[in-house]
């Protein structure tokens, strides 16, 4: 077994491995994990409502109230599944939809007209084929169950049915979603709320917007925008409009930045502080100071995504997916024009939209804005879609009775297998492709974003391996630092590609590791007598040993000059590069070692060698297709 294997199995190492994370791959992988738990959710309450008479119903019309003195609050009990437990839902909703626009790919603003026009067609063309259906029916107020994506659940499926579908893909899906999610609330607010009181929304905006001014002013504390986000929720249900709204608005407003590396360095003075002296005091100064650090948006994230996707879908799921079939219903039912409707609505008219219109935009446009993924996987992403259950059953519930309700539930749970099955055909076929042409089916061949400032530059970096590598990896490093020193291994296995180019960037972080700055020096010194790799080799293995002496020493070793060495480290011209290092290490937004970069992308996520390897073989892939492009 290799030592970077062994790593991997150990403890320590797996907390290493996962400890790099971004929001957006964790958001994927809490909603794909979810999938099972909401399937679970979905048959539990078709076997509840089947098999025992009648308690269904009764028990999710269970009546709830609060009350404060006088006034209060009396919901039954699926109301407060549904417009109290599913505001967090949309919040966890809002908070995607900003992190996208403040981190991902929609930073660049121009990469949201594409999947906005296309969410916004994969509503409206559904919404005409049920109308067709249902128009002048007792089912036609129901129009609005038809349009909406259920994202948590596609992306679940996605990853059973299109196994190694790429990230591109899912990415295209989450943000054609965005859309799907902000028109569809939009949709509940305006068409369909009840009774519309002008005040209590009135109110609600005005406290929403001094929690905005709160935000801008730099209030971080989550108890103080606690009692606003209360009022805002129910100033809302009191004027009519559906209060999940409110979730989405509140998600909007949280920001979301990379941690900065001058709170990281406050954040551990606070924590030194408290290791000389630990009072109660001091750890609670350590835990804000640690939790300042982070964005609103990753700390909201951090704490309800989990929440959101194990217990309140499910549970709204559990609330609202039981229907009584039995052979009368069944035969009326797929018979039925809302249940046909709602079916081809989500089967047939969210792919066409979403896929067709994505193909408009591109021919009009010449070719400059396209999908970010391959059309096999714009295709893929356009059948997954094809399935609504949260937004839609909250929508059948406001707007439908007995028995279109059923109807329309029916509609959509068969919805969701056929668009399992027709996604699993589309990703199948694309598998039997020759591999040129799968890759470019499933990758596309838009240019990627760039995230590395600047780029790399042969006369001025450190680099390892052929200068016309197809793939260049970058990694900002501290030598002293104790997951450097267990990535280390990892980047020795992948520097046996002949095809990689490796390059090394200083990040020493002095606030945790005091001598990793004259290590940093030592590297250059020894760079300046044509040594840096032999000494950056000779560093990260003896990380426990990085004292002067030490350093000079390991000079001796090398066969270097020990005086020039000495001298040399104290040079404006060895400093001025650990600087410019970390002047690029914060214009990439890094803050922490080792992080990675492949071909200018910041990797995220574990930095093992089996996962290395894949994105470096996914970087390589896209290089091709841009060279085959120019």
């Amino acid at each position: 077994m290799s030592e970077a294997t062994e790593l991997s199995d150990s403890t320590s190492t797996t907390r290493w491995s996962h400890r790099v994370t971004t929001p957006l791959r964790e958001f994927l992988r809490t909603e794909a994990g979810s999938a099972g738990v909401l399937v679970a959710a979905i048959v539990a309450a078709l076997l509840w409502a089947n098999l025992a008479d009648g308690s269904y119903e009764s028990f999710w019309e269970t009546p709830v109230s609060l009350r404060f003195g006088g006034e209060g609050i009396e919901l039954g009990l699926r109301e407060w599944v549904n417009s109290g437990l599913m505001t967090l839902f949309f919040l966890v909703v809002g908070l995607e939809a900003r992190r996208e626009f403040d981190l991902g790919d929609l930073r660049d603003r121009r990469r949201f007209v594409l999947p906005a026009l296309a969410g916004a067609a994969g509503m409206v063309l559904p919404i005409g084929i049920f109308l067709a259906f249902n128009h002048g029916g007792p089912g036609a107020a129901g129009w609005g169950a038809a349009m909406s994506t259920d994202t948590a659940l596609a992306l679940g499926l996605l990853a059973l049915v299109g196994r190694n579908v790429p990230v591109q893909a899912r990415l295209f899906l989450v943000t054609v979603s965005v859309v799907d999610d902000v028109v569809a609330l939009i949709v509940i607010a305006v068409a369909y709320s009840e009774e519309f009181h002008l005040m209590p929304l009135l109110l609600a905006a005005a406290v929403y917007g001094f929690t905005l001014l709160l935000v801008r002013a730099g209030v971080r504390s989550g108890f103080i925008y606690l009692p606003f986000c209360l009022v805002i929720w129910g100033a809302t249900l009191q004027s009519g409009v559906d209060p999940v709204v409110s979730g989405l608005a509140i998600g909007l407003a949280a920001a979301a930045y990379t941690p900065a590396r001058g709170e990281l360095e406050q954040a551990s003075d606070l924590f030194r502080s408290f290791r000389e002296q630990p009072t109660a005091e001091l750890a609670r100064f350590a835990r804000i100071g640690v939790l300042r650090s982070l964005s609103p948006n990753d700390r909201l994230t951090r704490t309800w995504s989990g929440v959101s996707s194990y217990l309140i879908v499910p549970l709204f799921g559990l609330a609202n997916a039981g229907i009584v079939i039995h052979g009368d219903f069944l035969g009326q039912a797929l018979m039925s024009s809302v249940t046909v409707g709602i079916f081809l609505a989500y089967v047939v008219g969210k792919p066409i939209a979403i896929t067709g219109v994505s193909a408009l935009v591109t021919r009009l446009s010449g070719g400059r804005i396209r999908p970010g993924a391959g059309w096999a996987s714009v295709l893929g992403t356009g059948t997954i879609a094809g399935m609504g259950f949260t937004v839609s059953f909250l929508i059948a519930n406001l707007a439908l009775e007995e028995p279109q309700l059923s109807e329309a539930k029916l509609g959509l749970l068969l919805g969701i297998v056929a668009s399992s099955v027709v996604t699993w055909a589309v990703f199948f076929v694309t598998s039997r492709l020759p591999k040129p042409r799968k890759a470019v089916a499933l990758l596309g061949d838009v240019d990627e974003l760039t995230d590395l400032i600047p780029e790399v530059d042969p006369d001025r970096d450190h680099v390892r391996g052929p200068a016309e590598a197809s793939v260049t990896l970058v990694e900002y490093g501290d030598f002293q630092c104790p997951y450097c020193g267990r990535a280390e291994p990892t980047v020795r296995e992948l520097m046996t590609d002949d095809d990689l180019r490796y390059v090394w960037r200083h990040l020493p972080l002095t606030d945790v590791h005091p001598q990793a700055q004259l290590a940093a020096q030592a590297a250059e010194a020894a760079g300046l007598q044509g040594q840096f790799w032999e000494m950056h080799d000779l560093l990260i293995d003896r990380q426990e040993h990085l004292r002067i002496a030490d350093l000079i020493a390991y000079a001796g070793e090398l066969g270097l000059d020990q005086d020039r060495f000495h001298a040399d480290m104290m040079q404006p011209i060895c400093k001025d590069h650990i600087t410019a290092d970390l002047e690029s290490a914060d214009l990439s937004g890094v803050s922490g070692t080792p992080t990675f970069f492949i071909n200018g992308r910041r990797h995220y996520g574990a930095y093992d060698v089996a996962t290395l390897k894949e994105a470096i073989r996914v970087a390589r892939v896209r290089a091709k297709i841009a060279a085959k492009r120019r």
